[in-house]
């Protein structure tokens, strides 16, 4: 397939964007990445997903899909091997929850982290709340290589752009985090060649972080 055919409006720090690049990357889909001004948003954005307004969006053969979980749903469809979902009804259903659940929990704590202005309730509510669910995650991990079982599949690619963002979530909630079992799992995943593509380092993402808290106003 040429890579006209298939293109991904882009941007370098979304954990979202992380997940399609690991998707197609994981299917061996050939792809355009265009990279995207979120401060000075481009005709192309706007018009491929103008009710968000947001990347990442999945263009294939021009016609544009919009919210990272869904555009993974699709290329798992079109591209189907090697598959994301187990074979089973009721663990393809168990993974589509825990992914939700990374959206919905996970995402929304670790973002207030960075968001926050220090030592406020608001820091110490989102701290807690970012520990519950990476003990949550941490318990359905439980023993096994991979959230799927023995497969890299939508939980792991799921969560693990957001490794790339812990050391922004540590320096701003003032923690360390220590949980071996996951960064066992996080380690595993980033042997893979489309996580280890996918991810920048923790480094660029910090400063990154830090400047966008000057332009928010969080810090001078």
């Amino acid at each position: 397939m040429s890579k006209s055919n298939v293109v991904l409006l882009d941007h370098w720090v979304s954990p979202y964007a992380m997940r399609v690049r690991i998707a197609l990357w994981e299917k061996g889909v050939d792809f355009e990445s265009k990279q995207q001004d979120l401060s000075n948003k481009s005709e192309l954005l706007l018009r491929s997903n103008p009710i968000y307004k947001k990347a990442p969006v999945l263009l294939h053969d021009d016609k544009p899909l919009c919210e990272s979980l869904i555009i993974v749903g699709y290329i798992d469809e079109v591209w189907p091997s090697p598959p994301l979902l187990p074979s089973s009804s009721y663990e393809r259903a168990t993974a589509r929850f825990w992914a939700d659940f990374i959206d919905k929990k996970f995402a929304e704590a670790a973002t207030k982290l960075w968001r926050s202005a220090r030592s406020t309730e608001e820091l110490e509510a989102a701290k807690k709340e970012f520990f519950e669910t990476l003990k949550q995650l941490e318990e359905f991990l439980g023993e096994k290589d991979y959230f799927g079982g023995e497969n890299f599949g939508l939980v792991d690619l799921a969560l693990i752009p957001f490794w790339s963002w812990f050391s922004a979530y540590e320096k701003f909630g003032g923690f360390k985090i220590e949980s071996p079992k996951l960064y066992a799992w996080m380690q595993r995943c980033m042997e893979r060649e489309s996580v280890a593509k996918a991810l920048p380092a923790q480094e660029k993402v910090l400063e990154f972080v830090c400047t966008l808290r000057k332009i928010l106003g969080f810090d001078q």
